[in-house]
C-alpha cells in the first residue's frame, strides 16, 4: 500500500500546476450559465488572484471561456471549448457507428481487425475486434505505434494532405524494428506512391518480425483522412495479402460511406 502511494505521489508530482488550475477553472466555469466573477473563481478554487488572471486572460483570448462585460466582469464558457466537446461527442457516435462494421469484418475475413487514428506522428488504436480463434497480437485499444512501420500509419500518411504530410515526416525518428522496417524519409515516401494508387498499404513484417497486416484509409464527409482499418494475421508466405489488401480497401470505402464519404477512392 505505501508503494502504491508512493507511486501516486510520483505521478502527482509530474503534473503541471498551471495545467491543473487552468483545467480546474474551466470545470468551474462550465458548471455557472450566468457567469462567474474573478473573485469567485478565487475564493472557490483558493487560487491567488494573480495567477487565476493570467489563466483566465490566455482562456478568453483562445476562446475556451467568453467575458461578460458589465458592472463586474462575468466568465462563461466559449466557443472552442464547446467545440471541443462536440468533437468529443461526434468521436464516441461514429465510432459506435463502424463497431459492429468491423466486428462482422473480423469474422469475415477470420482475423483481427483494427481501427486507428494518427496522433502526431503515431498511430493510436481506437477499436480491436477479434475472430473467434484469434492470434495474439500486441496492439491494443489505446496503445500507440510509429506511423511509419504500420500498415494503418501509411494508409493514412499516403492520404493526408501533401503540406501536412511533409510536417509528418519531418517529425519521424526512424528505428529498426525488425530486418523489414523501412528506416529512411525516402524510402517511406517511395512506399507511399503504390499506397495512393492501389488504395492500401502493407506492413510487411516491419512492426513485429512474426505479423503481416494491410490497412486502408477511412474518409469523412468532407474528404478528409479520418482514420484506418487493418487486419492482422501471423504471417504466411502462402497468404495473398494483396486480395486481403482490396477486401479492406472495400470494407474501408464501406465505412466511409457510413460517415458521410461521397467521393472515390
Amino acid at each position: 500500500a505505501k508503494l502504491q502511494g508512493n507511486e501516486r505521489d510520483k505521478r502527482y508530482m509530474k503534473l503541471n500546476r498551471t495545467t491543473q488550475r487552468t483545467v480546474e477553472i474551466l470545470k468551474l466555469v462550465s458548471k455557472d450559465p450566468q457567469g462567474i466573477s474573478l473573485d469567485e473563481i478565487c475564493e472557490r478554487l483558493k487560487l491567488p488572484k494573480t495567477s487565476a488572471y493570467d489563466i483566465v486572460v490566455t482562456l478568453v483570448e483562445t476562446g475556451m471561456i467568453l467575458v461578460s462585460r458589465g458592472q463586474k466582469q462575468r466568465y462563461r464558457i466559449g466557443l472552442t471549448a464547446y467545440r471541443i466537446g462536440v468533437s468529443y461527442t461526434n468521436n464516441l457516435d461514429y465510432i459506435r457507428t463502424i463497431e459492429p462494421v468491423l466486428k462482422n469484418f473480423s469474422r469475415e475475413v477470420g482475423k483481427t481487425v483494427f481501427f486507428g487514428v494518427r496522433s502526431d506522428d503515431e498511430i493510436v488504436y481506437l477499436c480491436k475486434f477479434e475472430p473467434e480463434n484469434p492470434i495474439i497480437t500486441t496492439a491494443t485499444v489505446g496503445t500507440r505505434n510509429p506511423i511509419y512501420c504500420t500498415s494503418l500509419g501509411k494508409a493514412i500518411l499516403a492520404f493526408t494532405e501533401e503540406e501536412e504530410r511533409e510536417k509528418v515526416l519531418d517529425k519521424i525518428v526512424f528505428s529498426k524494428k525488425t530486418e523489414q522496417t523501412i528506416t529512411t524519409r525516402a524510402a517511406l515516401k517511395k512506399e507511399l506512391e503504390p499506397v495512393q494508387k492501389k488504395g492500401y498499404a502493407l506492413d510487411a513484417r516491419e512492426a513485429e518480425e512474426h505479423m503481416e497486416c494491410v490497412g486502408a484509409p477511412v474518409f469523412n464527409r468532407d474528404g478528409e483522412v479520418l482514420g484506418a482499418i487493418s487486419v492482422s494475421s501471423l504471417y504466411k508466405p502462402t497468404e495473398d495479402y494483396e486480395t486481403l489488401g482490396r477486401a479492406v480497401r472495400e470494407k474501408a470505402r464501406e465505412v466511409s460511406k457510413l460517415m458521410g464519404f461521397l467521393g472515390k477512392i
